[in-house]
């Protein structure tokens, strides 16, 4: 547990408190922006906090790594800077898109790399 980052305890509670048995949190970073809360990637999941549902609803949604079917470095610019030079990600799940947007492209390079390995190794 003590190699585990995060940006805010409360978050890392949360995802803490809804884990499986056997399964280990990598690192729960606070987003920033309207539509996502925060985003925890354990070895077996993405966990994306969402707040846009209508009347203020909040869900913890858990997307296991074997459904994603793509993870995009998110830019509004032109690719003339690094790879990762912007702090966004999304992830895509069949038709639906994930953009979390971080403090920093480090958070968002280390996302990136953790969702593409379990995606496409299954973890191994």
């Amino acid at each position: 547990m003590a190699d585990v980052i995060f940006d805010k305890r409360e978050q890392l509670n949360q995802i803490q408190s809804g884990l499986l048995e056997g399964e280990s949190i990598i690192a729960v970073y606070d987003a920033v922006g309207v539509g996502t809360g925060f985003i925890g990637l354990t070895d077996r999941r993405v966990i994306i906090q969402d707040k846009s549902f209508v009347g203020k609803r909040v869900a913890l949604t858990s997307i296991p790594y074997s459904k994603v079917s793509s993870v995009s470095v998110v830019s509004n610019k032109s690719w003339a800077g690094s790879f990762f030079s912007t702090g966004a990600i999304a992830v895509h799940v069949g038709t639906h898109v994930y953009e979390v947007e971080f403090r920093g492209s480090n958070k968002a390079h280390h996302v990136h790399n953790v969702i593409l390995h379990y995606a496409t190794t299954g973890g191994h």
